[in-house]
């Protein structure tokens, strides 16, 4: 912790704050962008999208202002640069730590680092103490339901912090009803606290014209036909047992390759080393993290998204690959149904059998796969970033003690 934010916690104590509540007028929100700012994957995905369309469609009730912990560099990306914001110079531990460290001390650290507002709104896993009502958006409690997939430092940080957060937040914003249960089962969180608030979907996301997949797959080194991936490399997503049933699918004659796209997470190693012990080096694609321009296109060109997971707090992937008119098998565990719905194709066993298996119906059965993408396309319609900004305006008038 650095010596501006100990001495910040140290004289908190003589002046505590008190809470304030607007009662008219437009609510002056302060949301945390940090995710957008430093993070690639689904946490980023929901900040950066939120904040543009509470920004776009929702400043007639609301007054957005942007905040962020502002470290290596990192800048907000150009979507959200019309957005008034402030940063806050600290590095990532230091950050996270102070965050906890001013909740358990109710130390104004960061408060006296925001503009002056009514609500403040935490994006990621992180509530900083705040004299006004807050709001936090929890996307999963994957820590405490698989502490395996976890590093030792990050799951010893939230057992302590995540309940404390959850505790001091004014509101919570589940983002499906998967996570609201976990919510109320392993916190034991008032269900009148917890608002489902469902993600949208970016209208990039939409079938590729042809010419628009051969030239992304020219750029990713892609050999056709593919099975694709999409999200962070990380045991949860269970890339192990894709690995399996794509072995099963090529010892069945299947020419299909199995395309990797994302950032390598924690604890992937052992798992990688899956693809050499099933010889399927030539067949496994890794491409890295994939630019967000060219992932409408890689969707659009796969025969199949695969999404075995483990757990999902929301599974953005699903939406975006039925977006695209592209089949999806998924797991059936977690928020997954919540998604897919009746468009996706759920595996019946969780086994690298079960899963080659319901891909082998989709590849082999033309009529089922078109069916499959016409029911998709009109699953994806129905989530929208414009709904989901109102609905978090409603939590905000419900943490500001409004109402509609």
């Amino acid at each position: 912790m650095s010596e501006e934010t100990g001495a910040a916690l140290h004289t908190s104590t003589h002046a505590p704050l008190q809470r304030s509540r607007r009662k008219v007028g437009r609510l002056k929100v302060v949301l945390d962008a940090g995710p957008a700012v430093h993070q690639s994957a689904g946490l980023a995905r929901y900040t950066e999208s939120l904040a543009s369309a509470l920004w776009q469609h929702c400043r007639d009730t609301v007054d957005l202002n942007l905040f962020y912990n502002r470290h290596s560099g990192h800048q907000l990306p150009a979507s959200l640069a019309p957005i008034p914001a402030r940063a806050f110079p600290l590095g990532q531990y230091p950050w996270r730590l102070g965050v906890l460290a001013c909740q358990l001390l109710r130390a104004p650290v960061v408060e006296r680092r925001l503009d002056a507002g009514d609500i403040y709104h935490a994006t990621e896993h992180l509530l900083p103490w705040t004299a006004r009502p807050s709001v936090m958006t929890v996307h999963d409690l994957i820590f405490e339901r698989f502490p395996q997939h976890h590093t030792l430092a990050n799951r010893s940080f939230l057992r302590v912090a995540m309940p404390l957060f959850v505790r001091r937040a004014d509101a919570i914003i589940a983002v499906s009803r998967h996570t609201k249960q976990d919510l109320l089962e392993l916190y034991r969180t008032s269900p009148h606290k917890v608002h489902v608030v469902e993600e949208g979907i970016e209208a990039r996301f939409r079938p590729s014209e042809r010419e628009e997949v051969r030239l992304a797959i020219e750029r990713h080194a892609i050999r056709k036909p593919y099975l694709l991936m999409v999200g962070t490399l990380e045991p949860r997503k269970n890339h192990a047992l894709a690995f399996e049933a794509l072995a099963r699918l090529k010892a069945a004659g299947w020419p299909h390759s199995l395309v990797v796209a994302g950032r390598r997470g924690w604890l992937f190693d052992s798992v990688q080393s899956n693809v050499e012990r099933l010889q399927l080096e030539t067949d496994v694609i890794f491409t890295g993290r994939v630019p967000d321009a060219d992932l409408p296109a890689l969707y659009s060109g796969a025969d199949c998204l695969l999404m075995p997971s483990l757990y999902e707090g929301f599974g953005i992937p699903v939406l975006e690959a039925m977006a695209c008119g592209t089949p999806v098998v998924c797991s059936k565990v977690s928020s997954l149904p919540e998604v897919g719905g009746p468009a996706a194709r759920y595996i019946e066993t969780l086994t690298g059998e079960g899963l080659a298996e319901a891909v082998l119906e989709v590849l082999s059965n033309p009529q089922m796969a078109e069916q499959m993408r016409t029911e998709g396309l009109n699953r994806a319609a129905r989530f929208s970033w414009r709904d989901a900004a109102r609905q978090t305006v409603e939590v905000y008038n419900a943490a500001a003690g409004l109402h509609p």
